[in-house]
């Protein structure tokens, strides 16, 4: 990854820029072989010290609004974050901080965030930001989700490759009915539609998703809805579920598995496409919570594992997370490179947003906490026997 700072903002250093740092930020940073100031690209330079109050009070919130403001900056934010994650940093958190994380985790044990009224909040917070940002920024299907790079040489080739896939191991054929929950920009359905010759059902809760959705889709086969996963009617022979069931969440993952049952007709299959965390975590990372996804929670292998249990057979679990380090970086490239035809239409602290967002998340796929699995599931009653599908290097 090149350097960041030709798109930084021009800052001279505040007078208090150089005081020096607590010790415990040091020695926090060191663990990473992370230094303030320092001269490599994953170091840190502080330009202005009332950085290191906030992530003292707040941790990971306070780390990435100072970096919103601009009080910090990174030539390779994704290194800085694949050390600071591959140390376990979260796990040395200290003072307010660690009681901050305490109340954080206190919030998703006692509320479901992802409740049924809450449903629409992500589309509105992240989805329906801008269709033009994700338009620039994803590759020409606007496939939000991690690509396949196991034969691909650019993102284009990667998502055809993924979706090529997903329809491969569902065994799609032609006249068979496909629920998408969790459309997107309608990639997947337009695909799948063209490509396999089924007819789809997709639904979304993001408005501005759905709109243009519903034009890339136009004259197929193709049936695109707003709607919460819970109010879903009918049987469908097949179903997908690509990047959604992060926003599901622990106190709903029965009712989630208990739906897909209850639609998916007699020996048909049930593809989960998913992010997941190595090991189970009680809360969600709060600066990501409150300007990225908000409500979402990783699932682990093992709350998957317990909701499907009596619910599904396993037929196939596929893991290829260091995939989404390579596609995140994609999407940056892109999004900076895209940056001067949006610049008039958001502010800069959207930028840094959005970059701090791309390259915090490439860092925690690049630590390995972070997977991305594809489980194919189906009913208890099937008794065929099922190939696994995966695509080799050429």
């Amino acid at each position: 990854m090149g350097s960041n700072e030709a798109t930084l903002p021009s800052r001279q250093p505040s007078p208090r820029s150089d005081a020096r740092p607590p010790k415990i930020i040091e020695e926090l940073l060191a663990h990473a072989d992370v230094r303030i100031n320092g001269s490599r690209p994953w170091d840190i330079q502080v330009r202005d010290a009332r950085l290191y109050r906030r992530v003292l009070t707040q941790w990971s919130l306070g780390l990435g609004e100072a970096y919103m403001d601009g009080d910090w900056d990174c030539e390779q934010l994704d290194e800085l974050f694949h050390r600071l994650m591959r140390t376990d940093i979260e796990s040395r958190a200290v003072g307010t901080a660690k009681l901050r994380l305490a109340l954080e985790t206190l919030r998703h044990s006692l509320l479901n965030l992802q409740s049924q009224g809450r449903a629409f909040e992500v589309g509105e917070k992240h989805y329906d930001a801008g269709n033009d940002v994700f338009e620039r920024m994803l590759d020409s299907r606007m496939i939000y989700s991690c690509a396949y790079w196991e034969r691909a040489a650019d993102l284009e080739q990667a998502q055809l490759d993924k979706l090529e896939m997903i329809c491969r191991k569902l065994q799609l054929q032609p006249g068979e009915t496909l629920l998408d929950i969790g459309c997107g920009w309608g990639g997947l359905a337009r695909f799948a539609a063209e490509r396999f010759g089924v007819r789809v059902v997709g639904v979304t809760v993001s408005k501005e998703q759905l709109a243009l959705a519903q034009q890339r889709c136009a004259g197929l086969p193709v049936e695109l809805k707003l709607l919460d996963y819970r109010d879903l009617q009918g049987q469908f022979d097949k179903i997908v579920s690509v990047g959604m069931f992060e926003h599901v969440g622990p106190k709903n993952y029965e009712v989630y598995f208990d739906t897909v049952r209850r639609l998916l007709k007699p020996g048909g299959l049930f593809l989960l496409h998913t992010i997941g965390i190595d090991v189970t975590s009680p809360r969600t990372d709060p600066w990501i919570d409150r300007y990225i996804f908000p409500n979402g929670k990783l699932p682990s292998a093992v709350e998957i594992a317990r909701a499907v249990e009596g619910r599904f057979l396993v037929e196939d679990w596929h893991n290829f997370g260091p995939d989404y380090d390579r596609t995140l970086m994609a999407w940056h490239a892109n999004f900076e490179r895209a940056w001067p035809q949006l610049k008039d239409r958001y502010p800069q602290r959207f930028q840094r947003m959005f970059r701090y967002y791309l390259l915090c998340c490439a860092g925690f796929f690049r630590s390995r906490q972070g997977q991305l699995w594809q489980v194919v599931l189906a009913g208890r009653e099937r008794r065929e026997a099922y190939r696994s599908v995966r695509f080799s290097a050429v």
